[in-house]
């Protein structure tokens, strides 16, 4: 077999890459992290995660696509809900591609596949899927409308939707803790509501309108509200939340000094929510549905 030069294989894959700026992020630093605590953030995320199966409601035989699977426990789970189907996870990191691969090949999970892609323009065969499912996800599309568009082309008729997205930043105290131990008396901007990110689909209402505008219907969004796991006592936290980008970026333009003492803020917050159980936050996301006529 032929092979594609090295010289061309960054522009083969760039040419399928609409969403530059997310691409450069979780092909970078921020998926190599997340690959690296991959069962630290499965573990956090958890309560939501199974919100998310429930609404998925995945039937034996269905074909699922992933999108944004990240380390692939949400693409796992759909492989064995459904053995006589598969599942497909697509990311744009292909260090928790390779990451997901590498849990699903243990686990022996032969009808789970990965791809590394922007599911913005991933070329997905049309009309081929039951279910497209992400968790956190779906946030993070240059243009939504595009992203969904695409998506909603690869749900055969009669096929579901289901997305869990993340509330305000105000609702979720994960992250307000880490703002709030390293503004350094510094006025920080809030995160977009809508823009690309964590809070792309924070307004109910906003999720709705995309959904609708893409042509899929019987939408449904629902809260959810589960404790965030941080660590199994403070230290333990401290060091999986400072690893973290949210706490990389607000240490940016602190002079040594500031940042020393705004760790030691976190790390005094963080104890201060410890229990025998480990370190809990609150977290706040909508659970999203929606069908393909």
């Amino acid at each position: 077999m032929c092979s594609v030069p090295e010289t061309d294989q960054g522009d083969l894959m760039a040419s399928k890459i609409a969403n530059v700026e997310m691409a450069a992020a979780w092909d970078g630093d921020e998926g190599a992290g997340w690959a690296r605590d991959w069962d630290r953030y499965d573990r956090s995320l958890r309560g939501h995660h199974e919100r998310l199966l429930l609404a998925a409601a995945i039937s034996d035989g269905e074909r699922v696509l992933d999108i944004g699977c990240g380390n692939g426990e949400s693409t796992r789970d759909a492989a064995r809900a459904t053995p006589g189907g598969e599942a497909l996870g697509i990311d744009l990191s292909s260090q928790m591609i390779e990451r997901a691969r590498t849990l699903a090949e243990g686990e022996r999970l032969m009808n789970a596949r990965f791809e590394q892609g922007d599911a913005q323009v991933h070329p997905f065969e049309a009309d081929a899927y039951d279910l497209v499912l992400s968790r956190f996800g779906a946030m993070f599309f240059a243009d939504p409308h595009a992203a969904f568009t695409n998506i909603a082309g690869a749900l055969r008729p009669g096929g579901r939707l289901a997305l869990v997205v993340w509330q305000r930043l105000e609702e979720n105290e994960w992250l307000q803790i880490v703002r709030e131990s390293l503004a350094s008396g510094r006025e920080l901007p809030s995160p977009p509501v809508g823009a690309p990110g964590p809070f792309g689909f924070a307004d109910p209402d906003r999720v709705t309108s995309v959904l609708t505008a893409v042509g899929l219907d019987d939408i449904d969004v629902t809260e959810s509200r589960e404790p965030f796991w941080a660590g199994t006592d403070a230290s333990d936290a401290f060091s999986f939340i400072s690893a973290g980008g949210p706490v990389r970026g607000l240490l940016e333009g602190l002079e040594p000094d500031d940042q020393a003492r705004a760790l030691e803020r976190l790390q005094a917050a963080l104890s201060s929510r410890d229990t025998d159980d480990g370190v809990y936050l609150g977290s706040a996301a909508w659970v999203v549905s929606a069908r393909h006529p």
